[in-house]
């Protein structure tokens, strides 16, 4: 299998961070779709290939790689058309841009668009599932392909791997760093299920915010990242 190594070390990539049912619940996805997306699955007697491992392990453990590639397929699910499709461009990205996790890299979002259009192109790929579109003499990210670039960050910025995810968007203090909190999502490195039990236990929001030091705002965004979690998962 294909390895990113940067600088004499294996990239962070490929940190083992999740099991599959707590990867699905930190996205809002149901745990068997992620399982899906990681290990295919059959059905009526046809096997369908998985999008995002080379091949089928079965194996309970997300890494850091897989997890932001599940994040990226997120912004697709209620498109209607099965994600399985993309398997083959993203199989020649993987050998174009020599990494087992080419949505995980910044290369098909800033410096490789055409490449992912040719290959959309070659492949048919619906529309509706498209990482690229051409806008007049312009190649742009597709809607949800943009909706996810905005919630990641490489490194170094710009380029190289995604480092963290921002799950509720720029404007939410709240972020997924598997180097803080064991990868669980936080504010300012408190765990985001810490300040949601807290205000549950019937502390109010003034107070949770005196505890840490922090905004009263970061506090409120923290709550409705878990509460909107919990929503999803019920």
């Amino acid at each position: 299998m294909m390895r990113n190594v940067t600088k004499g070390s294996t990239s962070i990539l490929e940190r083992p961070m999740y099991g599959v049912a707590e990867a699905a619940a930190l996205l809002g996805l149901r745990a068997d779709r992620a399982r899906a997306w990681l290990d295919g699955y059959e059905r009526e007697g046809s096997q369908y290939a998985p999008v995002i491992r080379v091949e089928p392990t079965g194996e309970d453990v997300v890494t850091w790689g897989e997890f932001v590639e599940l994040g990226y397929l997120r912004e697709y699910r209620r498109k209607g058309v099965p994600l399985q499709r993309l398997r083959p461009v993203v199989d020649e990205l993987r050998r174009e841009f020599g990494t087992p996790y080419p949505l995980a890299i910044a290369k098909p979002y800033v410096v490789g668009k055409e490449l992912v259009l040719d290959l959309q192109e070659k492949n048919g790929i619906p529309p509706a599932i498209a990482i690229v579109i051409r806008s007049g003499q312009q190649i742009l990210l597709a809607d949800d392909a943009q909706r996810f670039f905005k919630k990641v960050e490489f490194d170094p910025p710009g380029q190289g791997d995604v480092r963290l995810l921002r799950p509720a968007g720029l404007a939410s203090p709240v972020v997924i760093d598997p180097l803080v909190r064991f990868g669980r999502p936080s504010v300012q490195g408190v765990a985001t299920e810490r300040l949601w039990e807290l205000f549950d236990a019937g502390e109010s929001i003034e107070q949770i915010a005196d505890g840490y030091e922090m905004p009263a705002e970061e506090i409120r965004a923290a709550i409705a990242y878990e509460e909107q979690l919990r929503s999803l998962a019920a």
